[in-house]
């Protein structure tokens, strides 16, 4: 839309077109302020098209590396800073192209042959999210394995587990931190899965409808690494499927980071006083000089709105769209963009919160699980090891536990001879079952918060970070 023209040899669009675009409505139009996040995507496949079309006998051997030798150039400039597309290119399409012709003359014309920038960019997008994906499980990998150390620092370490946020039972800590390792492994395995939707090559599939001109589809597809081709080309330029899954994972990956973040920040406070901030992840309070703010899991737990809202702005997007391409997918690459980059910073800043930023207060923590009634459960157990029906011996425990609240004791504080006459099957090994390391020690079941148990576990992820054997 060089000088306000758009059509023309310069411009975009064919000599249909006799004005320019009103100035605000080109601003409007413009994806170059966002898409330019493309270019080496863009750059990769124009070279994959451009040898095709070469192979295929469409333009000559000679054509074909003449074209690939302008495309790196232009790689080699944007490297440099010197390719810096403006308004008047659109997007990163037209601009690459632009300046191709710019540096070959009529050959460069040619590179478009056979495509659309429909299917053109189908591919780029697949492509930027194909590298990202596989970033993004190194970055999970790397929260695991913080998460994998904190827990084999803390094997024998207890904490106090929580339904409906009321004290439970008692946990070995290092079994609370595997737990988030397993869902930041469903993550991973999410993420894999996208991938293998998004591997798929829309490029051929032209504007909408395929193109008379004799391409190979599968060569191209091998060159750029994806495992299959579309099937159907109006499919091809209107899948935005696989913008929608990304964003639906990447909620639940902020979802996750969100609940461990909500348990930091109350680890962190006053009330529970679990763990220490680091000087390196927290900032203080421009008028209180005591405070010590947990910045970067309230900021994790914030952005979470940010993805969730891209998943439902996609969801938005396609919900009315009838086939093919429509100008609305412009709307998917800022989202995409954001969310990946959201998803990403907030996996960074958790794996360095447990890598340097907080450190737990064992003894508050081994102290803290003396201080409630979480061992009631375990003597109801008891008396079922002694053979007295489950029912019974819950029924039993309830009324002792109000016993102890109207007198202000703990189940610990009652006596053997007090025990004995609430039921004949209490013993003198009562109170040595009812101490936490013997409650979390005998949760041996498989799974279980056993310490037993936990060992294998982190044995088992140990292992399986290290490359070194599956999880499963």
């Amino acid at each position: 839309m060089a000088g306000g023209v758009t059509g023309g040899a310069d411009g975009t669009w064919s000599d249909r077109f006799e004005q320019g675009l009103h100035p605000f409505i080109e601003v409007f139009n413009a994806s170059i302020g966002f898409d330019l996040t493309l270019l080496q995507e863009d750059l990769d496949g124009s070279i994959a098209h451009a040898r095709m079309l070469g192979s295929c006998g469409v333009i000559s051997i000679e054509e074909a590396e003449q074209l690939v030798q302008g495309l790196e150039t232009i790689r080699s400039e944007a490297h440099a800073g010197t390719f810096q597309p403006g308004l008047a290119d659109e997007d990163v399409h037209f601009a690459v192209e632009r300046r191709l012709i710019a540096l070959l003359g009529p050959v460069g014309k040619k590179l478009h042959t056979g495509r659309s920038r429909n299917d053109q960019v189908g591919t780029d997008l697949r492509l930027w999210l194909r590298r990202r994906l596989d970033e993004l499980e190194g970055d999970l990998q790397r929260l695991q394995r913080a998460l994998v150390s904190q827990a084999d620092l803390h094997r024998r370490t207890m904490i106090p587990g929580y339904t409906h946020l009321q004290r439970a039972q008692p946990l070995c800590l290092a079994h609370h931190l595997l737990a988030y390792v397993e869902m930041l492994e469903r993550d991973r395995l999410r993420l894999q899965d996208v991938r293998s939707r998004v591997n798929i090559c829309p490029l051929g599939a032209a504007a909408l409808a395929g193109t008379p001109v004799p391409i190979n589809r599968q060569q191209t597809a091998k060159a750029l690494g994806f495992d299959a081709i579309y099937a159907n080309s109006l499919d091809a330029v209107s899948d935005r499927d696989f913008c929608v899954e990304f964003s639906a994972a990447a909620s639940l990956v902020m979802a996750h980071l969100s609940r461990l973040a909500e348990e930091v920040i109350a680890w962190a406070s006053e009330e529970f006083r679990f763990v220490r901030l680091s000087d390196r992840c927290a900032t203080g309070s421009s008028l209180m000089p005591q405070k010590k703010n947990p910045d970067v899991p309230e900021l994790v737990r914030g952005k979470c709105g940010r993805v969730f809202g891209h998943l439902q702005g996609l969801l938005t997007m396609i919900k009315g769209l009838p086939l093919a391409y429509n100008k609305d997918f412009q709307e998917d690459k800022e989202a995409l963009f954001d969310a990946f980059r959201t998803t990403r910073d907030c996996i960074e800043a958790m794996a360095i919160l447990f890598e340097e930023g907080l450190e737990f207060r064992t003894e508050r923590l081994n102290t803290a699980v003396e201080q409630d009634f979480s061992n009631a459960t375990d003597v109801a157990d008891y008396l079922v090891a002694k053979g007295v029906p489950f029912r019974e011996a819950y029924q039993l425990v309830g009324a002792v536990v109000r016993r102890c609240l109207d007198e202000g004791c703990l189940l610990r504080d009652l006596s053997l001879s007090a025990w004995q006459e609430l039921h004949p099957a209490f013993e003198a090994d009562l109170h040595d079952a009812l101490a936490p390391q013997a409650v979390v020690a005998a949760r041996r079941s498989e799974g279980g918060t056993g310490f037993d148990r936990v060992d294998e576990q982190l044995g088992r992820w140990l292992q399986h970070l290290n490359g070194t054997q599956p999880v499963g």
